[in-house]
């Protein structure tokens, strides 16, 4: 479990795709102090497991299910990625409940910058569109954030000069492809709806 609250931004060393298994390697001074081969890391929001250790550098093993549904297989040597240790037991709770199991991917439609702050435009897949909700929280790079306005074909939401500071959206552009978890609660809504007015 995750809040959505990034720690630190790593430096994408070299992703591998393969059939039988990708891995990525990145590196992070603070965050690779800290952790341990088997610990849980969310890497762009997408929970990854430590398989590699060494200096500064961490690798993962990534499933076939998590390159298909996440943004890692358009990251390049050097891309920024956001990150975050799991939640502690006891630590505070800043951001939103934030699983590390990423739906789909969006594109970033627009960057608009407003005075000091950001307006960020993403579209989405039509049926993902149910999920959102004004004012409702969604993760995007595994930044927890709230959803300003939902529009025809995705969201909206506003980055303050903070957040775009530490995480990797100073570095985004318009058709970037970014990592959306929904929030948990809609997605167990929808699921038990259909069941509700099946037993009715």
């Amino acid at each position: 479990m995750f809040t959505g609250l990034i720690e630190e931004t790593g430096t994408v060393k070299k992703f591998v795709p393969s059939p039988d298994g990708s891995q990525l390697e990145l590196t992070a001074d603070r965050l690779a102090s800290t952790v341990q081969i088997g610990d849980s890391v969310a890497v762009n929001g997408c929970c990854l497991t430590v398989a590699r250790k060494e200096g500064n550098a961490i690798g993962f093993d990534l499933l076939a299910e998590t390159v298909a549904r996440t943004n890692f297989s358009h990251l390049e040597t050097g891309a920024l990625v956001n990150l975050e240790r799991a939640l502690a037991v006891g630590a505070r709770l800043g951001g939103h409940f934030v699983q590390g199991h990423v739906d789909d991917t969006g594109e970033i439609i627009a960057l608009d910058r407003i005075g000091h702050d950001v307006r960020l435009q993403i579209s989405i897949a039509a049926e993902h569109r149910r999920f959102l909700v004004n004012k409702g929280s969604i993760a995007l790079n595994g930044i927890s954030l709230t959803v300003s306005e939902v529009t025809p074909d995705g969201f909206v939401v506003w980055i303050i000069p903070h957040t775009w500071a530490q995480t990797n959206l100073r570095a985004a552009r318009a058709g970037d492809r970014v990592n959306l978890e929904f929030d948990l609660l809609a997605k167990y809504v929808e699921r038990l709806l259909p069941s509700k007015t099946t037993d009715a």
